[in-house]
């Protein structure tokens, strides 16, 4: 009954305040991945940013606040010393996947393209956070990053859909596995990134104008909105094993890209 007591009277102050805390963003040099190092940082972590590319700060200032370690999340052994170099930390973020812009699909003459993506999304998030948890503390977290496209699947992409909906799979397992660090997992829908350059201008702009116009938010996602989401997941300490969407409405809408 004392314990009981304790917690239903001890002060609650929830904050976004990540002072003195450590925090590591994998694919953290680009992208949605620089917009959670950024929001990190602006909440007072230390950040360490990994991912395949090297960039040099005179190129690239936005990178200046951050350490910078490559690594590729598809090679465990890598992944293990990446850790092993790093040594403890408070919060994990596993932004990074594929990078050469193929996944393959269904009927393929081979399974090259499916097998790459997939070991890189969903077994290399596993790798990461393999290797990362027993360095965590116990108010510690890792959180995740899959896509709209796993709850809405997409003609062309089901080796995605499937290493999205994996990497859900696994959050909610390690949420049990690894209590009390938290595990989640975030949901982004349309962000305004250079991901889109596979498009072409007049497509990529078309595609911005359907978002403005048809998501309730009417208004383009952008990879701070994915930070602030990533920063509330690594400072609320009673949310776990969930998937939290930061999407704009879209999942509340139809439209095609």
């Amino acid at each position: 009954m004392t314990t009981v007591h304790n917690e239903r009277t001890r002060p609650q102050s929830p904050s976004f305040d990540l002072t003195r805390k450590r925090v590591v963003v994998i694919g953290g040099k680009t992208g949605i991945g620089l917009g959670v190092a950024q929001a990190a940082h602006a909440a007072g972590a230390s950040v360490t940013v990994a991912s395949r590319r090297s960039a040099s700060v005179a190129g690239h200032p936005e990178l200046a606040p951050f350490e910078q370690i490559r690594l590729d999340i598809s090679d465990e052994e890598a992944v293990r010393a990446a850790f092993d170099a790093i040594g403890t930390l408070d919060h994990l973020v596993v932004v990074a996947g594929p990078t050469d812009g193929s996944w393959g699909t269904f009927m393929d003459d081979d399974m090259r393209g499916v097998r790459s993506y997939i070991d890189s999304k969903f077994l290399g998030s596993w790798a990461c956070a393999r290797h990362a948890s027993p360095r965590l503390p116990p108010n510690g977290s890792i959180t995740f990053l899959t896509g709209g496209i796993a709850a809405r699947p997409k003609v062309g992409m089901t080796s995605v859909t499937s290493a999205f909906a994996a990497v859900e799979a696994l959050g909610r397992s390690l949420a049990l596995e690894l209590g009390p660090i938290r595990v989640n997992t975030i949901r982004p829908g349309f962000i305004d990134t250079d991901f889109w350059t596979f498009l072409s201008e007049a497509d990529a702009a078309a595609v911005r104008e359907k978002v403005r116009a048809g998501f309730p938010a009417r208004r383009l996602g952008q990879p701070g909105d994915v930070g602030h989401a990533a920063v509330f997941l690594m400072t609320n300490p009673y949310v776990t094993g969930t998937v939290l969407d930061v999407t704009g409405g879209e999942h509340l809408v139809d439209w095609v890209f």
